[in-house]
């Protein structure tokens, strides 16, 4: 088989869609790799900065979300997505290099510069990843998506796995400043994969384009419809209960992270390594759950016994490290939470929605994965910090987090029922 054969087969794509596939797969591969070349930096600033001024980072996190939500729908109302995106990510861009200017000058000691960065990676990774899925959805048919998804997510799960390899091998020797220009170079090469598909959309048009329909009157409900249909129904109410308690649970072991982990290495690049291989680890292990196991775990178990498996390793993660606030043990229950996070529990979560009316599926679930997910984030913080206040050490917060494992494992249990009592017949159990 000629290599072109072998690009047809392993994208799914038929001879005129194989360049976009591969600009595609290219272009997630570079987003993601930019971004997880800063995460690591991004985390090593938040250690710096303490836990007693992460809670202001991250309602500084959501408040800019709100800000820039209205912005982009404007731009997105006003240009194409198609002619914005360049544009965009030249921006951000401009930004990196603006950092790296600062970094030059004052190197990573500096609180505000510190703060302004560790906010810009939050909400840079919330919208870039987003504005890339909605290009894909203008760029190919439902048709052509259902072929070609797996393909383009491969290439951003590559992206995931190298951008933390990068940030571990260069964290020493080329620096936070380095490493900045690292993922500016990575998302120089979105811009010229985007040129390239936009150039490609040109010249190949969707089947569909003079044939769309408005959307169906059940889709266009507004975020207040979406929140009412949240308030209403003690079903979707779970699902806010189980995502409060992930982000709850998720946000003392990062809070814990910033104190501990300074604690047992003093070198910034040292950290840095630390925590981009630990970065490294997470998609490694998350790769290797979806690809091998977690098709068979969903049929074979069904999804309550999915749903309860990170409650169950939180209750006994948390009473590890309650007993032992070490860094070995907060690494390995971070490795495993977020792992399972990825490849197992937000999947099976996914599948929660299935069990509601389709008009009720788009509307609640655009509430749940923006408002209250991030309000969880936010209030979680100021919560740990309420708890260091009064002096709570890592092992009594981590005591606290055991019954707070237990409420989510119990939402979990029940969630799980209600939704394979609804689910089709034919569906995994």
């Amino acid at each position: 088989m000629t290599q072109t054969g072998w690009l047809h087969k392993l994208s799914r794509a038929q001879a005129r869609e194989l360049p976009a596939a591969l600009w595609s797969f290219v272009f997630f591969f570079a987003l993601l790799a930019a971004y997880y070349v800063l995460r690591p930096l991004r985390d090593e600033m938040g250690i710096q900065l303490g836990p007693d001024a992460l809670h202001e980072l991250f309602s500084a996190v959501f408040l800019t979300m709100l800000a820039i939500v209205p912005v982009f729908g404007w731009l997105t109302r006003r240009f194409e997505r198609r002619h914005l995106l360049p544009w965009l990510y030249a921006f951000f861009i401009i930004n990196l290099l603006g950092f790296y200017e600062v970094l030059m000058l004052s190197g990573t000691q500096s609180p505000w510069v510190a703060r302004a960065f560790f906010v810009w990676v939050s909400v840079f990774n919330l919208f870039a990843v987003s504005i890339f899925w909605s290009f894909m959805a203008d760029l190919f048919t439902t048709e052509q998506a259902r072929r070609l998804v797996g393909f383009i997510a491969a290439g951003g799960t590559t992206g995931a796995l190298t951008g933390p390899s990068l940030a571990w091998l260069l964290a020493r020797p080329i620096g936070a400043k380095g490493l900045v220009l690292v993922s500016a170079g990575l998302l120089t090469l979105c811009i010229v994969s985007s040129l390239a598909l936009r150039r490609w959309a040109s010249s190949n048009p969707r089947a569909d384009a003079c044939q769309q329909e408005p959307a169906s009157p059940a889709f266009s409900g507004n975020l207040w419809s979406g929140l009412l249909d949240v308030v209403r129904s003690p079903y979707l109410l779970g699902i806010c209960l189980f995502l409060f308690c992930y982000s709850l649970l998720s946000t003392f072991l990062y809070f814990q992270q910033t104190e501990l982990v300074p604690q047992h290495i003093s070198n910034s690049g040292e950290r840095t390594q630390l925590l981009a291989s630990v970065d490294l680890l997470v998609n490694v292990v998350t790769l290797l759950v979806q690809v091998l196991a977690f098709g068979k775990l969903i049929e074979r178990l069904g999804t309550r016994a999915l749903l309860i498996t990170m409650p169950v390793i939180s209750v006994m993660g948390y009473n590890a490290l309650a007993m032992s606030p070490v860094l070995s043990v907060l690494v390995t229950l971070g490795v495993l939470r977020r792992a399972g996070e990825y490849a197992i529990s937000k999947p099976a979560r996914e599948t929660l929605f299935n069990a509601l009316p389709v008009e009720q599926q788009y509307r609640a679930k655009n509430v749940i994965d923006t408002l209250v997910h991030r309000t969880g984030d936010t209030s979680s913080a100021w919560i740990f910090n309420g708890l260091r206040s009064l002096g709570m050490s890592t092992s009594q917060i981590s005591w606290l987090a055991v019954p707070i494992s237990l409420v989510w494992l119990v939402t979990a249990w029940k969630l799980g029922g209600a939704a394979e009592r609804q689910a089709p017949p034919n569906a995994p159990k």
